[in-house]
C-alpha cells in the first residue's frame, strides 16, 4: 500500500516520459515535497490521492474495469450488502486471526494479490510491497508482469511470496519463468485462466496505454524469449499480451505440475463446476476471482462467486481433498 506522499508527480512522470533522469531518491524526494502529508484513516482515501497525484494513463490502468465497468460497482457493492450479526456478552480480550494457507502460517486471512507494473505509481514498487507483505505476516503474490523480478522481489528480505503466471504459446517460456520463480524461493503458482485475450479497458483504449519507456517487465528479462524478443522494452507488455495461449485448458494444469514441485493454484474460477474440475486436475486450490472486473464485464462480484462454492461445497471446505479456496478482491488499493 502506498504513502499518500510517495505517489508520482505528473511533471515528474512527463519528465521521464520524454527522456528526463531521476534516481529513486529524487523522485521520493520530489514526490515527499509536492504531496501534502494528511492522515490516512480509511483505505478507500488511499483511491482518492491516488486519482489526485498519478497521471491519468496511470491511474486509470489501475482504477478501471472492463467494459461499462459494471462488475467493478458490483465487486464493491456486493459487499455493502453483507451486514454483520454481532453476539455480545463474548470475551474478546484475545483475539487470533491468525490462519494457514497451503501449510503456511499467516498473520490473518488477508493477502496481497497480484497487481502488474507497480513501478508506474512508485519507484520502489514491488520491493515495497514485499516488505510490507513480510512485515504484515502475510503472503504477497507477484505478478509475472511485475517492473521488478523474482529475484529482486526475494532480496528484499524473507517473506511468503507466490508467483503469479499466464500460459504462453512457446511454453518454453513458461518453463522458464517457472523454474526461475522457484529458484527464487517462491511457494506457489497461481495460475491466471480467465485471461485467453485481455478485457475490454475502455479507459487504456482512450489512453492509448503503454508501459513507460523508463520500466519493463523484468521477470522476461535474460530468458530466451525466441519471437517475443523481437519487442523493444516499451513494446515488451503489449508483445507478451498478445502471447497469451488461447488453447489454455485443463490439461495444462496438469502439465505444470509435471515442470514444478511448486503447488498450483487456478486464478480466475467463478463457477462451482469449474471448482470440480480444478480438483479433478490436481490443483493445490482455487482463487475465485473475476480479475477484479478487468476481464468480462457482467459477471458476479467475487464475494457472491464465493457464495456459490460455498453452496456447492458446505462439508467439502474443511476437508476438500486438501485444496485451499480463497478470494480474491482486487481493487486499486
Amino acid at each position: 500500500m502506498l504513502s499518500s506522499s510517495y505517489l508520482i508527480s505528473d511533471r515528474s512522470y512527463n519528465r521521464l516520459i520524454n527522456g528526463g533522469h531521476f534516481s529513486s531518491h529524487h523522485l521520493i524526494h520530489e514526490a515527499s515535497r509536492l504531496t501534502q502529508k494528511m492522515e490516512v484513516t480509511n483505505v478507500t482515501e488511499y483511491q482518492a490521492i491516488a486519482k489526485e497525484k498519478l497521471p491519468k494513463m496511470v491511474y486509470d490502468y489501475y482504477a478501471s474495469g472492463a467494459e461499462d465497468q459494471w462488475t467493478l460497482e458490483e465487486n464493491r457493492n456486493a459487499f455493502s450488502r453483507i451486514l454483520f450479526r454481532p453476539r455480545i456478552l463474548i470475551d474478546v480480550s484475545k483475539i487470533d486471526m491468525t490462519t494457514t494457507i497451503l501449510g503456511f502460517n499467516i498473520s490473518m486471512p488477508i493477502m496481497i494479490a497480484p497487481t502488474a507494473m507497480q513501478k508506474m505509481a512508485h519507484p520502489e514498487g514491488e520491493y515495497a510491497t514485499a516488505r510490507a507483505a513480510s512485515a504484515a505476516g502475510t503472503i504477497m503474490t507477484l505478478s509475472s508482469w511485475a517492473t521488478s523480478s523474482v529475484e529482486e522481489v526475494a532480496s528484499t528480505g524473507p517473506g511468503i511470496r507466490f508467483f503469479q503466471l499466464y500460459v504462453y504459446k512457446d511454453r518454453n517460456v513458461v518453463a522458464q519463468l517457472v523454474r526461475r520463480a522457484e529458484r527464487a524461493g517462491f511457494k506457489a503458482i497461481a495460475l491466471t485462466v480467465d485471461t485467453p485475450r485481455l478485457g475490454r479497458r475502455e479507459a487504456d483504449i482512450k489512453n492509448r496505454f503503454t508501459l513507460p519507456p523508463f520500466l519493463t517487465l523484468k521477470n522476461f528479462e535474460g530468458l530466451d524469449l525466441g519471437k517475443m524478443d523481437e519487442a523493444n522494452d516499451s513494446g515488451l507488455a503489449s508483445y507478451v499480451a498478445g502471447q497469451i495461449d488461447r488453447t489454455l485448458s485443463w490439461k495444462d494444469v496438469k502439465w505444470l505440475q509435471t515442470i514444478t514441485t511448486m503447488p498450483i493454484l487456478v486464478k480466475g474460477v467463478i463457477t462451482a463446476e469449474d471448482t470440480r474440475l480444478a480438483i479433478q486436475a490436481g490443483a493445490a486450490g482455487i482463487i475465485v476471482s473475476n480479475h477484479g472486473a478487468r476481464q468480462l464485464d457482467y459477471v458476479p462480484a467475487t464475494i457472491m462467486a464465493l457464495e456459490e462454492q460455498q453452496g456447492e461445497f458446505p462439508l467439502e471446505l474443511v476437508s476438500f481433498d486438501h485444496i485451499e479456496m480463497m478470494q480474491d478482491r482486487e481493487t486499486l488499493t
